[in-house]
């Protein structure tokens, strides 16, 4: 799929759209009405978009922009922004992911971690899976020496029902290789926290 989705002429089925069509007449409300004729087609084209990530490859992606290097000090991508469907009620969660790796001769295009991120995050998820998705893909398609991933989200579905907790946070971590040993895995916690501007 091109980089530059086009939402506009991304092919939506008529099915999606019907059945967006029926959850909206089963909610009581009426689809012929001016503000919700178009909206089974929006929610479709919407939801097709943020459940994009099952067509893209992430281990592709990374493959795509690998370097041979001998830099082997820790490299951190913290702060990117990630958007996400809870499996359960889908509804948003949402937040910031924190990525390090430690590379064994091959670095990577750094832009295409946050591309990773995109690729497990637009689709049905929980944040346990996410974390570990994120992680293992790195690992594998990257070998280094070892790998961090610390996610922190806020979710909808804890915000807007059941607890209804809005300033609530859930954070997940997951480590690989030297992340294990304690003193890589807090040097890499105190470069996330830290402002070193």
């Amino acid at each position: 799929m091109n980089d530059n989705f086009n939402i506009d002429t991304f092919p939506i089925t008529d099915e999606i759209r019907i059945n967006f069509s029926k959850i909206i007449d089963l909610l009581g409300e009426n689809t012929d009405r001016e503000g919700l004729e178009k909206t089974p087609m929006r929610a479709a084209k919407a939801m097709k978009f943020l459940t994009e990530g099952y067509e893209k490859d992430p281990k592709q992606i990374l493959q795509s922009a690998v370097f041979n290097e001998d830099y082997n000090e820790m490299v951190i991508v913290k702060d990117i922004e990630l958007y996400s469907l809870c499996e359960h009620h889908m509804l948003p969660f949402f937040g910031k992911a924190h990525i390090a790796y430690i590379p064994n001769g091959k670095i990577v295009g750094l832009s295409k971690i946050p591309r990773v991120v995109d690729v497990f995050s637009r689709r049905l998820q929980v944040q346990e899976r996410l974390t570990e998705q994120i992680l293992d893909c790195i690992n594998e398609t990257l070998q280094p020496d070892g790998v961090g991933v610390v996610i922190e989200a806020s979710h909808m579905c804890m915000m807007m029902r059941g607890v209804q907790k809005q300033n609530s946070t859930t954070t997940t971590s997951g480590f690989r290789g030297s992340f294990k040993e304690r003193d890589t895995r807090n040097e890499f916690l105190k470069l996330i926290t830290s402002n070193l501007s």
